[in-house]
């Protein structure tokens, strides 16, 4: 299905119309060989709170980016290689439904579909798109992927310490290497992790002592170990999480009941049916309700929209 898509018009019109869609903010996605196999809104959970964003599987990348307006303005663009990802599916947990995580060496996020179905032809296709290009390339699966980080919501007091509880002066951190949510005196020492960023980065106590126990060369390229945590103005690894909070509710359109999901197949869409995955506050809902179902996604043909402004985003932000 992918090779017969290579040449065509049709897909050539998508790829295009997805990068007038970022603007300025994205990078360009035209490549030869290059196929837009699918595209959907999942649910994101991002450091604060579950959110919308806009999800593009090409066969050999995935793309997302911030919803500014449904269908025809996003920014904060993320391109994934899909020979660095491996998908982990989540059992459902409360009103949290039908995800699965995405893992990369340098971030690991979890995402939710509409449905159980949506979230059967999103791992599907995207185990696929990966598994032909490394049985293409050669190449071999990444073995190490970055930690999914614990949600600030999960926790109110420090997940190493289990004492010092987080206000508006204490700020919750998150360790690079496990994903907790840490107090700063309990992470103030930072290492190298290779395949995360060739910086040190913030890392909790124990994961400090476990990498330290495991050195066995004292000039390892992980040789930062007792880098403390005192000059932060400059460091890439800040606690910031740049795909947070970057919506603008004054203008964003939230999709529709009947805007979740489209796969191409041959030239045509393959969509799949919707109903809520995750109980959203209605100001940030992103999915539907179970009573607006069974409509299908029309790819956009809206003329080009404005450019967004470029915003720069480190690999180890999550």
């Amino acid at each position: 299905m992918v090779d017969r898509l290579v040449n065509s018009e049709a897909n050539a019109r998508r790829i295009a119309m997805v990068e007038s869609c970022f603007g300025t903010s994205g990078q360009p996605l035209n490549e030869q060989g290059r196929v837009l196999v699918g595209e959907g809104v999942l649910t994101k959970m991002c450091r604060k709170k579950p959110k919308p964003r806009q999800f593009f599987l090409f066969n050999d990348i995935l793309v997302y980016g911030n919803i500014v307006l449904n269908k025809k303005k996003y920014n904060k663009q993320h391109l994934i290689p899909l020979e660095e990802v491996q998908l982990s599916s989540l059992e459902d947990d409360g009103q949290f439904r039908n995800g699965w995580l995405i893992k990369t060496p340098t971030k690991s996020f979890a995402v939710y579909a509409a449905t159980a179905t949506e979230k059967s032809e999103w791992m599907a296709h995207i185990n696929k798109c990966v598994s032909d290009l490394l049985r293409k390339s050669g190449k071999k699966a990444a073995e190490t992927h970055a930690a999914v980080w614990v949600p600030d919501g999960d926790t109110n007091i420090c997940m190493h310490c289990k004492k010092s509880q987080f206000t508006l002066i204490n700020r919750r951190h998150h360790c690079r290497k496990c994903g907790k949510v840490v107090c700063g005196p309990c992470s103030s020492k930072k290492v190298i992790l290779q395949h995360q960023s060739s910086k040190p980065l913030r890392v909790c106590l124990s994961c400090h002592d476990e990498i330290s126990s495991a050195q066995t060369q004292p000039n390892d390229s992980s040789g930062n170990l007792n880098t403390s945590l005192k000059d932060r103005t400059n460091d890439s690894s800040g606690d910031d999480d740049s795909d947070e909070d970057t919506d603008d509710p004054s203008i964003q359109t939230h999709p529709s009941a009947t805007e979740t999901m489209t796969f191409y197949e041959g030239g045509e869409s393959s969509n799949g049916e919707t109903q809520a995955a995750v109980d959203v506050p209605a100001d940030n809902a992103a999915l539907p309700s179970e009573k607006e179902t069974n409509s299908s996604l029309q790819h956009p043909t809206d003329s080009t929209p404005a450019a967004v402004d470029a915003t720069p985003v480190t690999p180890s932000e999550q």
